[in-house]
């Protein structure tokens, strides 16, 4: 995890991201949106492999870091490397939180929340936006590599 002082290696204009994503994907990848919770597609998906940023493609958590916190969104206990994800403060709409975006485009994918009571290694919840996923089932990847 590194603080938002890094800059993005993927740079491209609101018109080239508006371009390439959809427009749910354009709201919470680059206008830091959030999809209803239960809705996304990856919530209760419990099969092995990799979690990529939806906008760019880079690896961002492995299966074996998710686990089910209840909180409508897949949650993770910690990002693929420590360099996966940039954090910065998100005091919108009156609250105190944790932004976490994908350190390589810097796209909005969730929020990460710490304390006990998430019964994981680390006491972290980084709740991610399936929409801000793409998602490589390890079955699939090994079969045609």
């Amino acid at each position: 995890m590194t603080t938002d002082q890094t800059t993005p290696q993927v740079v491209k204009t609101e018109e080239q991201w508006r371009a390439e994503l959809t427009p749910a994907e354009y709201a919470v990848l680059r206008k830091a949106g959030t999809e209803r919770p239960y809705t996304g597609e990856y919530t209760d998906n419990h099969r092995t492999g990799i979690y990529s940023c939806r906008a760019c493609g880079a690896e961002l958590f492995r299966s074996n870091e998710k686990f089910d916190s209840h909180c409508g969104w897949p949650s993770f206990f910690s990002p693929l490397a420590g360099s996966a994800i940039v954090e910065r403060v998100d005091n919108s709409y009156g609250m105190h939180r944790v932004e976490v975006l994908c350190a390589n485009c810097h796209s909005h994918l969730g929020h990460v929340f710490e304390g006990e009571g998430y019964a994981t290694p680390t006491d972290l919840r980084y709740c991610i936006n399936s929409i801000s996923l793409r998602f490589t089932d390890a079955e699939t990847e090994s079969a045609t590599g």
